[in-house]
């Protein structure tokens, strides 16, 4: 049994907050939330027991979760590892990895962290957007193990295990590059057809009148947290910005063949996309939707 804290009580931290207790690897659950709404709310629902600074939360606890924007997190890191006691672990659960990394290369205390990155999330958030199995069944990334000690690093697996994930490793590098097509790229798209909705259909009437479920599946990631997301695409901006030509080129291509009439093509390129349909069977087998 362990003291856990949980700096971020929103969608991410509050999910695994409520299947850390369910489990019952935790003796007391803490928060740290620099919005007094949240961590108000974080403590009310349940989720943590109490709510403390981080100095206060970094003396005492076994293991500390970052579950805030990446941004933060890159600022906060160093501070938090001069802070915590040797026997205390800190994950972050960040987007990216990169620059995350890099801020504690040299840290003393590097060996006491871990940088993970589990692949899991909604469009909501806040304390009451936390979900019960937000985790199960999906994929958690861990970059530089060999930066870890054997003791951290065995405590994130144990956790991620504990939350029904399955945890590969990657380098900051091939993961930040990987997950700017496979996620990042997705949030751009559905907030920019959002957009392009919005500002073309002024009358809003027209919009949930024709609207159907293929519109609402595929503009529903619009409706993420930019105070999330921002912070996700500055840092990934080397890595998001090639994925957005390669978007950007299709996107031209099709057009071009649209304006010429060239029906084939299009039948041809749409062909092309439905292969991959194995590649979202797979992973509907392995991630339930909840």
């Amino acid at each position: 049994m362990k003291t856990i804290t949980i700096i971020g009580t929103g969608l991410i931290g509050g999910s695994a907050a409520i299947d850390i207790r369910k489990a019952g690897f935790a003796s007391e659950l803490i928060g740290v939330d620099q919005n007094p709404e949240n961590a108000a709310q974080a403590v009310e629902i349940g989720l943590v027991d109490r709510v403390l600074s981080l100095p206060e939360a970094a003396a005492i606890s076994d293991l500390i979760l970052v579950a805030i924007p990446v941004t933060a997190i890159q600022k906060m890191l160093p501070s938090l590892l001069d802070l915590v006691p040797p026997q205390t672990v800190v994950i972050d659960l960040g987007s990216t990895k990169s620059l995350l990394c890099e801020a504690v290369k040299a840290h003393p205390n590097r060996a006491q962290y871990v940088a993970a990155h589990p692949i899991s999330g909604t469009e909501n958030s806040g304390p009451t957007a936390a979900l019960e199995g937000l985790y199960q069944g999906k994929m958690n990334i861990i970059c530089e193990k060999e930066l870890s000690s054997e003791r951290a690093l065995s405590a994130a697996e144990e956790l991620f295990n504990i939350l029904g994930m399955k945890t590969i490793y990657m380098q900051p590098e091939e993961h930040d590059k990987h997950v700017a097509y496979v996620s990042h790229l997705s949030h751009v798209s559905s907030f920019l057809l959002g957009l392009t909705v919005l500002d073309v259909e002024k009358d809003e009437r027209n919009i949930f009148a024709l609207a159907g479920s293929g519109f609402a599946s595929t503009v529903r990631l619009a409706k993420s947290s930019p105070d999330m997301w921002a912070p996700i695409f500055e840092q990934n901006a080397h890595f998001l910005s090639h994925a957005l030509a390669e978007y950007i080129k299709h996107l031209q291509q099709f057009h071009q063949c649209l304006l010429n009439g060239e029906t084939n093509q299009l039948y041809q390129m749409m062909q092309q996309a439905n292969q991959i349909r194995p590649v979202l069977d797979g992973i509907a087998q392995i991630s339930p939707v909840k």
